[in-house]
């Protein structure tokens, strides 16, 4: 006769299996949203309100506190109750029901903003959010010229910007730009309507480089590039504007300059470091860019001469002639501790060899 033991052990393995797939099931499942601070209920499907259930939040079971029947109350919900929140019948956990909560908030008015940096191409809009949802948002943009809807093609990266071309140069018409965020919690917009010159501004300018000019302590040659972005600057040059200061002051000086793309500083304190900005404008339209990336310099200062003075000789030379003086004779013969003439003459005769040696090195 077989075994009864392994048949029973198989069939409680089983029903273990059917209970975990059953309580990680993924039936009827969808998203729910909620804002903060809100009070949530919750059903556990088509179950009765007095039917006996058990519900957990990621996995966990929830306390039957938190219960109204089968009914699940959440009291001022705040971010860290988002999760997956699962209903079982009974004691046979079988998944009636299961959601994903996400607690978040409706969107506040976007920031907005459209620039030309590339003019006379075209310009880009750009938005945020002045603080996070923490949930999903959509965000659709419209571009009105006169009554003319434009195309704004979104960058792959970033994602919160879009590029318009321009139809026609040197309009009057205004141009009316819409951003509109909606979320599940709520939705909010932001208008702006300007002038195509009223946006321009250029990158700051690249490659900023200082060097100081040789036997001039007190200049610094300054060189840079027109941004890469400025399409066209022959036909739309630009002017700059470039600050400068010693790092032991907080006050900087400045210069406008009308064309070209290098400039002398003539009155840079010696031997100081500097720190040197510069930014960029269409000679006609628009407004300044940002400042450049900082750059340091310091003038050029004569390199210290080292002389030898005549003292240093002399204390030179005395160190090197007594270096080789001869120790004194006494340290040779003690007379208190000689006894005998034989003594004494040998005492004598190591004196006279000390100081013979001694003179062979003067």
């Amino acid at each position: 006769m077989a075994n009864p033991v392994p048949s029973a052990c198989c069939v409680v393995l089983a029903a273990v299996v059917v209970v975990y797939a059953q309580r990680h099931s993924q039936q009827d499942s969808h998203i729910q949203y909620e804002r903060v601070g809100a009070d949530v209920t919750m059903k556990c499907g088509s179950m009765d309100w007095d039917a006996a259930v058990t519900w957990t939040a990621n996995g966990t079971d929830i306390d039957e506190s938190h219960l109204n029947g089968s009914y699940l109350i959440l009291k001022n919900v705040d971010l860290t109750q988002s999760g997956q929140y699962s209903c079982y019948e009974g004691s046979s956990w079988h998944l009636k029901y299961q959601t994903y909560l996400r607690v978040g908030t409706p969107p506040k008015e976007p920031v907005l903003m459209c620039r030309s940096n590339s003019y006379p191409k075209g310009f880009y809009c750009s938005w945020h959010l002045p603080t996070p949802t923490y949930i999903p948002n959509s965000f659709n943009i419209s571009v009105i010229h006169g009554t003319k809807e434009m195309v704004c093609e979104k960058d792959v990266f970033p994602k919160n910007r879009c590029h318009i071309k321009y139809l026609q140069l040197f309009s009057t018409v205004k141009y009316k730009v819409t951003l509109t965020v909606t979320n599940a919690l709520g939705k909010n917009s932001t208008t702006l309507t300007f002038d195509e010159v009223a946006i321009v501004k250029p990158d700051p300018p690249e490659s900023v480089v200082a060097k100081p000019v040789p036997n001039n302590p007190r200049r610094l040659e300054v060189s840079w590039q027109n941004p890469s972005s400025w399409p066209d600057p022959e036909s739309f040059p630009l002017k700059f504007f470039l600050r400068y200061r010693p790092l032991i002051l907080d006050q900087w000086q400045h210069v406008e300059l009308s064309d070209g793309t290098s400039h002398t500083i003539t009155d840079a304190y010696a031997g100081k470091e500097y720190i040197i900005q510069v930014a960029a404008k269409d000679n006609d339209i628009g407004t300044w860019s940002d400042w450049s990336v900082a750059v340091h310099a310091t003038p050029w200062t004569e390199e210290p001469k080292h002389l030898t003075t005549e003292a240093q000789v002399t204390e030179t030379t005395s160190a090197s002639t007594s270096s080789f003086m001869p120790p004194p004779t006494t340290k040779i013969c003690d007379k208190g501790a000689v006894v005998g003439s034989g003594a004494v003459a040998v005492c004598w005769t190591a004196g006279l060899v000390l100081a013979a040696y001694g003179v062979l090195f003067i």
